[in-house]
């Protein structure tokens, strides 16, 4: 069994922690006082933890949602002022790196072996 880069588990790790963090903060927020938009930010959150868990996995898929994900805070960055955009621009660059490393496109390549 070939051995995880070890930038794909840490990237892994921190989506999913940020997901998780972003889902009970917005919860928590949603719990005092409910807006329809609340819905879809945790939505979103979640989507980081799912993008993380099967980035750990070797899931192609997973590491370009995890790029659109960071890339739609780029977005929303934009759209809080230049300061938070070029902040998202400058992590949107360094996943972007470690997501399409020699290393990171073997590991996503690899199919797990299924059966047994």
């Amino acid at each position: 069994m070939r051995q995880r880069p070890l930038a794909i588990t840490a990237l892994g790790w921190l989506y999913i922690a940020v997901g998780v963090a972003g889902v009970v903060v917005h919860g928590r927020e949603s719990l005092r006082s409910f807006h329809r938009e609340d819905v879809w930010i945790i939505l979103v959150e979640l989507l980081a933890v799912i993008a993380g868990a099967f980035m750990l996995r070797g899931a192609n898929w997973a590491r370009w949602l995890a790029l659109l994900w960071i890339a739609a805070h780029v977005v929303i960055g934009y759209l809080n002022g230049l300061q938070q955009a070029v902040f998202h621009v400058i992590i949107f660059a360094g996943i972007t790196v470690l997501l399409f490393r020699a290393d990171a496109r073997a590991w996503f390549r690899h199919r797990p072996a299924t059966g047994n």
